[in-house]
């Protein structure tokens, strides 16, 4: 049995010319792969190249969106973290610091009237419960000049000062409201950006 009919046949080919090969045509054939070949590698490691590139660069973005979506998180829970412990100084510490600092709040801004207001009595009004604290005001030589009004209008923290026609007030309960509205508004602008 013959596995003739299995093979290919190459009868009709060899009719055609012969082929010739000398060294120097051999050598240009060979030089021409070569070429081809050298290219086709370069060609593929540039490709490959620019492959690592991209995957490199998505990668570091990913990164970079990571560490910042993470930095994020961290800043939002320590401002979170840090709320009751502002909300307590806003509610208590900045009061009592307030009341022990009137007199001298009070005492700078007679200071600064008297250096644009000349040489007047000093009126200052304030409630009956700042008074003791208001009656300790400087030894300085304009303390003569004052003279204390208790108004019963006027609440804690409140003081209405007036030289000659000149009048300003102190209120340090509208200042801590303004603080703990700033503050309340921050942590309220935290929690929106959060959720």
């Amino acid at each position: 049995m013959s596995i003739s009919h299995l093979l290919d046949d190459f009868g009709p080919y060899l009719n055609g010319s012969p082929v010739s090969l000398t060294d120097v045509s051999l050598e240009e054939v060979r030089l021409e792969a070569f070429e081809k070949g050298y290219q086709a590698g370069w060609d593929d490691a540039v490709t490959a190249q620019k492959d690592d590139s991209r995957s490199v660069s998505v990668q570091l973005s990913q990164n970079l969106q990571d560490v910042s979506f993470s930095y994020e998180e961290a800043r939002a829970d320590v401002i979170a973290s840090l709320a009751p412990l502002l909300r307590q100084m806003v509610e208590t510490v900045l009061p009592r610091l307030a009341q022990d600092r009137l007199p001298d709040v009070v005492a700078e801004e007679i200071a600064q009237m008297i250096r644009e207001g000349g040489d007047q009595p000093i009126e200052l009004c304030a409630a009956p419960s700042d008074m003791t604290a208001l009656e300790t005001i400087g030894a300085d030589t304009w303390s003569k000049r004052v003279r204390l009004v208790e108004d019963d209008g006027l609440v804690s923290g409140q003081v209405s000062i007036r030289l000659g026609q000149t009048e300003h007030e102190i209120d340090l309960n509208e200042t801590l409201r303004k603080i703990d509205d700033a503050v309340t508004g921050f942590f309220e602008d935290n929690q929106k950006e959060r959720a």
